[in-house]
């Protein structure tokens, strides 16, 4: 992956706010492989990274973004001009939020639908208030349907590569463009039908749900370097290689449910399955890399998982 020095990045699409971001409100439940009766490791706790929210956080209420920008300005850090600004991992992961979305605004109306709605992304440390209330950096990254933002500790790619083994770089733009998915699944209403179904097992609405962003991440990438800076003129991407994909399905892998249940000492169980297992993930962020096209994403039409 080579990102364009040249590009000028839209530091508009993120927010930095800082550490807490706010206080109040209630607190997010970890949902996932741990069981109902909460996650006690962060091990296990990472579990819900890449979540999303479209799915287990639909029910939160009573919180609101109260969060201020905090730290240096992004637009002057970000600048093309400064010789150092993709050495900053928020300008790089605002350079891929820039792509991400660049990309819906053209595919999603191709899927039958209006105008894309972009969303911001906030940067934040150790926690955050948001419209789905109070969380912390344990529940990995995730994406809030109420106020349709997507939250991210950066230092979450440590814990990625570090206790996960998904090194590579291009994992970090993956964990956004899924993250993003779910915000596809928000403005087409797939997340308020999955919140009707099964909410684990091998087969659920949850499962499905997840699957589908991957889906949708993998037709990101395979688009991703047509995607323009805020200019119009300047390609974000000056490439992406077969090895930097091969990046992101490592981290597909990485984390599915099988392996993460192995990973914290426990026994696969598949009745408690919230995202698919490495399988699953890998197989359909290919399907989205190979079509190039959301709507072969469909997870909810197949018995085929």
């Amino acid at each position: 992956m080579e990102l364009n020095e040249r590009a000028e990045i839209d530091t508009s699409q993120v927010n930095d706010v800082g550490r807490g971001g706010g206080s109040g409100g209630l607190g997010i439940p970890i949902p996932g492989g741990g069981g109902r009766g909460g996650l006690i490791s962060i091990v296990v706790a990472v579990l819900v990274a890449l979540l999303g929210g479209g799915f287990g956080l639909n029910a939160m209420t009573n919180g609101d973004d109260t969060g201020q920008a905090g730290g240096t300005d992004l637009e002057q850090v970000c600048s093309r001009d400064n010789p150092q600004h993709l050495e900053d991992l928020r300008c790089r992961n605002a350079l891929y939020v820039n792509s991400i979305q660049g990309y819906w605004q053209k595919a999603y109306p191709e899927l039958g639908n209006a105008k894309y709605e972009p969303t911001d992304t906030d940067f934040f440390q150790a926690a955050v208030n948001t419209g789905c209330g109070q969380a912390d950096s344990g529940v990995g990254p995730f994406y809030c349907p109420a106020d349709r933002k997507v939250y991210i500790d950066l230092s979450f790619y440590d814990e990625l590569a570090s206790r996960f083994g998904a090194k590579g770089e291009f994992a970090q733009p993956y964990v956004l463009a899924h993250e993003y998915g779910h915000h596809i699944q928000n403005l087409l209403g797939t997340n308020e039908k999955a919140g009707q179904g099964d909410q684990s097992g091998p087969r659920s609405a949850s499962v499905r749900l997840e699957l589908q962003a991957d889906c949708y991440a993998g037709a990101w990438a395979k688009n991703a370097t047509e995607s323009k800076d805020k200019t119009g003129q300047e390609p974000l991407f000056k490439s992406i290689t077969a090895s930097d994909i091969s990046e992101a399905v490592q981290a597909a892998e990485a984390i599915g449910d099988d392996s993460i249940q192995e990973r914290s000492g426990g026994q696969v169980n598949p009745d408690q399955f919230t995202h698919g297992t490495s399988a699953q993930r890998q197989r359909w962020f290919q399907q989205g890399y190979d079509r190039g096209d959301p709507k072969t994403c469909d997870t909810f039409g197949t018995d085929q998982l």
